[in-house]
């Protein structure tokens, strides 16, 4: 075996996912990485790519080894047919099975972190799997007490006090526990990226940060008083700052990170800047997890146009993580 593996997981079949996966293996300088998925799922996707790749199914990681002009793929099952372009409940759970392996492998130790490729939120339910995404399965499997999403490229990060809720839900859950969690691990995601001293700025809730209380008070009464608690920590927390102008001010490289309190407030900004560098990384896991910014692109699906850009920079950013974390441990 070689060492620890990165696993990639084929997302759901029906999408892009196979097809990017594995365009971004055939580059041949993502280094050592195992899919999770259906053998014959990647075997197709090769061919129709017209890759010079062979495939060859692991029964267990262990037996990887690496071999150049090959994907290994790890099976974990997965009864078809797969529709291209099409929800459809038996690859909502392929994709899922896929996931909780990939999981399960990172945690235990046996593969080096997981980079996930794109899954679809209906496929999921379509299969009676009651995770919206990926990060709460990552919550639920991963062996930690809370995630967050940040959301990365060369110009702004982000991360998400609230993630994949309703907007009123998402106010009633950026409550100060939620701030103060927010705050830590964007603090703790900018440090294993490699920035010493992180700069965190926290966007308001409300227009204009609440405008002194005329538009709301949750900035007054919750988000400043957990900012104060996290500079008591020792962490470079400011604001909260208007939402419609931190981002902005992020990008001028006055902050390191923006904490956005819902998802639309946060991913919007970074996601117009150009989901292609863009990189999803799970914070507060035991290992590491990344994804590339985008879906499962459904529209293009089957058709070879699928741009691997993204995920190519998802398991860069893994293999940068990994690398941070295996340095801090040596050093300690």
């Amino acid at each position: 075996m070689i060492n620890p593996p990165l696993i990639v997981t084929m997302g759901d079949p029906s999408g892009i996912g196979p097809e990017i996966v594995a365009k971004a293996l055939a580059q041949g300088n993502a280094g050592a990485c195992v899919v999770a998925g259906s053998a014959a799922v990647m075997r197709d996707a090769v061919l129709a790519l017209g890759l010079d790749l062979k495939i060859e199914k692991l029964t267990e990681i262990e037996q990887a080894t690496g071999r150049k002009g090959c994907i290994e793929v790890l099976e974990t099952g997965g009864d078809g047919p797969f529709p291209v372009g099409e929800v459809s409940p038996a690859s909502g759970r392929a994709a899922y099975d896929a996931i909780v392996a990939g999981i399960k492998l990172a945690k235990d130790g046996r593969a080096a972190g997981i980079v996930t490729a794109p899954i679809h939120k209906e496929a999921l339910s379509a299969a009676g799997l009651k995770f919206p995404g990926h990060t709460e399965m990552l919550a639920e499997f991963g062996g930690a007490d809370r995630v967050a999403m940040m959301l990365a490229n060369e110009d702004v990060r982000t991360v998400l006090v609230t993630i994949h809720c309703s907007l009123r839900d998402a106010i009633e859950r950026a409550d100060y526990a939620a701030q103060m969690s927010a705050i830590r691990l964007a603090h703790e995601g900018c440090r294993a990226l490699g920035i010493e001293k992180p700069r965190v700025a926290v966007a308001g809730l409300n227009p204009h940060a609440g405008e002194g209380g005329l538009f709301g008070r949750e900035e007054i009464e919750i988000i400043a008083p957990a900012i104060k608690a996290a500079c008591d920590e020792g962490i470079d927390a400011s604001g909260p700052w208007p939402g419609d102008t931190v981002f902005m001010q992020a990008r001028r490289d006055r902050f390191d990170v923006v904490v956005a309190q819902y998802h639309d407030q946060g991913l919007i900004p970074v996601k117009y800047l150009g989901v292609e560098k863009g990189v999803n990384i799970t914070l507060g896991l035991p290992f590491v997890r990344t994804s590339p910014d985008h879906g499962t692109a459904f529209d293009i699906a089957g058709k070879g146009i699928a741009d691997a850009t993204s995920l190519s920079t998802a398991i860069d950013y893994a293999r940068r993580l990994i690398a941070t974390s295996t340095k801090k441990k040596e050093d300690a």
